[in-house]
C-alpha cells in the first residue's frame, strides 16, 4: 500500500518511507490510498489480540514487512491488555494504561519503535552504512514518557522531546525527564501548541531535517495511528463476549490532538461497528465549535487539569475532515463536546461513587457521554492514563490517596534532566545542530 500527501497529493510514498519521514511536503500528513475493509468482522472478533493485529495491520504495512516481521513487532508492542470493564449496565471504560508507561500512547510508540529498527537494519544492510535519525517530537504529557521508553537505548536513534514548561503534572514530567541516554529533554517556555509549531518549523528546514536526520513520533507519524486501530477492535471483542447486539456501540474519546479519534474512524471505515464517537474536549475547544459554526478559530491555549489535551490547533484534524468529507466515513458519525473543569471533577467524584478511581481525561469523556448518548446506545468511554500519573489533581478532588504503582515509584526519586529553551525557532535549531555528532548509543 501506499501513502499520500494530504497537502501534496503527488507525493506517495511507502509504509517504511512515512514511517521513516514522518511528515510530507509542505507539512502534509500521510495518508493511506485505501483503507482495508473487512467482511469477516466475527471472525476477527474471536481470535486474540495479536493474531487480530496482524491480519488488521498486515494491509497497511505492504511489502515492507512480511507477516512473520509484523507478528513478531506486534508481539512485542502489545504485550500488555487493554481492558474492557464494566461501569453500569450501559457503560464501560476501556483501560488503555496498562503498558509500561501508563497511557495509551504504549501502542503507537511501542510499534513505531520496532518498526524503525527493522527499516533501520534493511537500510543498513543494503548501503552498508548506517544514518542515524534523529525523533523529535513535542508532548502534552504522556506522549513523552511513550516515545522515551519505547526508543530509549535503541542504536542510532537520537530522541529530543519537546513539552511545555510547568503545564505537565510532576509524575508526567518524571516519567520522561530523568531516562537520559539517547533521550534528551527540553522544558519550552510556551504551551504545547508552541511545541507542535517548532517540530513542524524544523521538519520546514530541510537542511536541518537532512543533517540530523529528522522524523517525528508525534501522532502525525501514520504508524502510531495504525496501531491505535487495533485496541478498538478489542473493545468490541470483549464486549461482544457479554453482548449479542453490537449495533448501537458509542465511543466517547478524550480528545486533545486527535489521533485517537483518527484511528477510530479507521475502525469503523474497516467495517468495525461503531455506531458513531463524542470527541470529548477541555475548554480549549476548536472543533466543538468548529462542528457547531463551520469557522476553524484558534484561540490561545487554555491549562487545565486534563493538561495532555491542553491543544487548540490538533495536529490531526486535517485526517479526521478528510474521512469526513471524501464520504469514507459518515459526516454525521463524529460530534464533539467541550466539558469545563467543573464539569471535570464532578464527573471525577461521579465515577468514584459507582467504585472506579479515574483521573481528568477519562473523566471528561465520561462526563461527554453522560451529555451526548442516547436511549439504547452503549457507551465505551476511553481511559487513556492511570489515574497515579495525576496523583495530586485526583486526591485534592476525591480527598483520598493514590498508591503508585511500580512504574511511576520508580522514578518519582530520579533528577531531572530536561534543559529549559524558549519557543524561538532559532534556539532549537542551534541546539539540534550542537548536539547532532554525538554518539547515540
Amino acid at each position: 500500500m501506499k501513502y499520500y500527501n494530504l497537502k501534496e497529493n503527488d507525493e506517495q510514498v511507502s509504509f517504511a518511507q512515512a514511517v521513516k519521514q514522518g511528515l510530507g511536503k509542505n507539512q502534509g500528513l500521510f495518508f493511506p490510498t485505501a483503507i482495508p475493509k473487512f467482511d469477516n468482522i466475527e471472525e476477527l472478533l474471536a481470535l486474540p489480540l495479536v493474531e487480530r493485529s496482524v491480519k488488521i495491520m498486515q494491509p497497511f504495512v505492504g511489502e515492507d514487512l512480511n507477516t512473520s516481521q509484523l507478528t513478531d513487532i506486534i508481539t512485542d508492542a502489545f504485550n500488555f491488555p487493554a481492558l474492557l470493564q464494566p461501569i453500569s449496565p450501559e457503560r464501560a471504560v476501556l483501560e488503555l494504561f496498562h503498558g509500561p508507561t501508563l497511557a495509551f500512547k504504549d501502542f503507537g510508540a511501542r510499534f513505531m519503535a520496532k518498526c524503525l529498527q527493522v527499516f533501520i537494519a534493511k537500510d543498513t544492510k543494503a548501503s552498508g552504512k548506517t544514518k542515524p535519525l534523529t525523533i523529535l517530537t513535542a508532548t502534552s504529557g504522556d506522549t513523552g514518557a511513550a516515545v522515551a521508553h519505547a526508543f530509549h537505548g535503541i542504536d542510532n536513534i537520537r530522541v529530543v522531546i519537546m513539552y511545555p514548561k510547568g503545564k505537565i503534572s510532576l509524575l508526567q514530567e518524571k516519567m520522561f525527564t530523568t531516562l537520559g541516554g539517547n533521550i534528551e529533554t527540553l522544558a519550552i517556555d510556551g504551551d504545547f501548541d508552541d511545541c507542535q509549531t517548532l517540530v513542524k518549523q524544523s521538519f520546514d528546514d530541510k537542511e536541518l531535517a537532512n543533517i540530523i536526520g529528522l522524523n517525528s513520533a508525534n501522532s502525525i507519524n501514520i504508524s502510531r495511528l495504525i496501531a491505535q486501530v487495533c485496541y478498538y477492535f478489542e473493545a468490541v471483542a470483549q464486549l461482544s463476549r457479554v453482548k449479542s447486539d453490537l449495533s448501537n456501540i458509542v465511543f466517547s474519546i478524550p480528545s486533545g490532538n486527535f489521533g485517537n479519534l483518527t484511528a477510530g474512524l479507521f475502525a469503523k471505515a474497516m467495517g468495525l461497528p461503531i455506531k458513531r464517537f463524542i470527541a470529548a474536549t477541555n475548554m480549549n475547544d476548536t472543533v466543538p465549535r468548529y462542528l457547531e459554526t463551520g469557522q476553524w478559530t484558534v484561540n490561545k491555549t487554555v491549562a487545565t487539569i486534563s493538561n495532555a489535551m491542553d491543544v487548540s490547533n490538533p495536529n490531526n484534524w486535517p485526517r479526521v475532515e478528510h474521512m469526513l468529507k471524501s464520504g469514507i466515513v459518515d459526516q454525521g458519525c463524529v460530534s464533539s463536546v467541550s466539558i469545563d473543569e467543573e464539569q471535570t471533577q464532578s464527573a471525577i467524584i461521579q465515577l468514584s461513587k459507582l467504585g472506579y478511581i479515574t483521573e481528568p481525561h477519562a473523566a471528561i469523556a465520561y462526563k461527554a457521554l453522560q451529555y451526548s448518548a442516547e436511549e439504547g446506545e452503549f457507551g465505551i468511554f476511553l481511559g487513556t492514563a492511570h489515574p497515579a500519573k495525576f496523583k495530586e489533581v485526583v486526591e485534592s478532588i476525591l480527598g483520598q490517596p493514590i498508591s503508585l504503582p511500580k512504574e511511576l515509584a520508580a522514578c518519582v526519586g530520579e533528577p531531572i534532566l530536561s534543559e529549559d529553551l524558549s519557543a524561538n525557532f532559532s534556539d532549537l535549531r542551534s541546539y539540534l545542530l550542537s548536539r547532532s555528532t554525538r554518539t547515540v548509543a
